[in-house]
């Protein structure tokens, strides 16, 4: 019969979404560009940016849209879904390699520490003076660090907990339970928000700023990132959640949640190692800020 398909593949209709997408992404770049450069902009940067974050909103809203249509219409086949795995393993694979480069940056400070001193909270550089090479310490003379065993560690077993409510969730969702996992979905998603609660505390009462040296850039930034992650991780999680109220998900295809359930466990591995290596190894040997 002319036109029928004899494949398990599942060749995609024309979608204007990849191009919109594209353009709001650049659209939001060039805004984030001018509202870094107020000065040359004015205020055009926030107005610019905003219509590129809403338009990238937009996108995903609208195509994953089509992506669940796709699924509903069974054309989402086992050979497909194994691709789609594929994909979210490069895509994680790229988040991966995303956050080597902060350990890296992070490495290379605290192995090569700059000669600074902090006073009164004003950075003095040592570079040339005497006693410059005993000043090469890390954290830099002054800071005073953040109790890697206080917040962070509460946020470390918070993770390490939500991973098992995600966990349970998939098996509930495996097994056909859906109570079980509407209740490892709601338990995942009030620990994320939990977490992003208490980091930005820990943000708040933290005992240095953002940028002036090294240790705080680095610190803000990769930890900043993290958060932002899980807030990702977050929104992925009660989307599904959503989902699973509309009873969209089954026993044998369920790669929406799959993939939120990768990403959070990815998630949750790079917490560890930050809170290793930046709260516990960066930290150590350092004053800690009182409290």
């Amino acid at each position: 019969m002319a036109g029928a398909k004899h494949h398990d593949y599942h060749l995609v209709n024309p979608s204007v979404w990849p191009l919109f997408g594209s353009v709001a992404a650049l659209v939001m770049f060039f805004g984030l560009v001018m509202a870094m450069h107020a000065d040359h902009f004015g205020g055009a940067g926030k107005w610019v940016l905003g219509l590129g974050f809403m338009g990238v909103i937009a996108t995903f809203f609208s195509w994953w849209g089509e992506v669940i249509k796709e699924a509903h219409a069974g054309d989402h086949t086992p050979v497909v879904q194994l691709h789609l795995r594929y994909g979210m393993i490069l895509f994680i694979a790229s988040e991966v390699m995303f956050f080597v480069g902060w350990f890296w940056a992070w490495f290379d400070f605290s192995l090569f520490p700059a000669p600074v001193e902090i006073v009164d909270g004003a950075v003095t550089s040592l570079f040339g003076q005497e006693g410059a090479v005993a000043a090469s310490i890390w954290p830099p003379k002054g800071i005073h660090v953040i109790d890697a065993f206080s917040l962070p560690l509460l946020n470390t077993l918070i993770l390490l907990c939500s991973g098992t409510t995600i966990t349970w969730a998939h098996h509930a969702l495996i097994h056909g339970d859906r109570e079980g996992l509407k209740k490892g979905l709601w338990l995942t998603i009030i620990l994320g928000l939990t977490f992003s609660c208490i980091q930005a505390y820990e943000y708040a009462e933290a005992p240095f700023p953002f940028g002036t040296i090294n240790y705080t850039s680095a610190f803000f930034m990769a930890t900043g990132f993290h958060g932002f992650h899980v807030l990702v991780g977050t929104i992925f999680l009660i989307v599904n959640l959503v989902r699973v109220y509309k009873g969209h998900f089954t026993p044998t295809q369920h790669f929406g949640f799959e993939a939120a359930a990768w990403y959070w466990h990815f998630v949750d591995v790079v917490w560890l190692f930050l809170f290793i290596i930046v709260y516990v190894w960066g930290g150590w040997g350092a004053p800690v800020a009182a409290h």
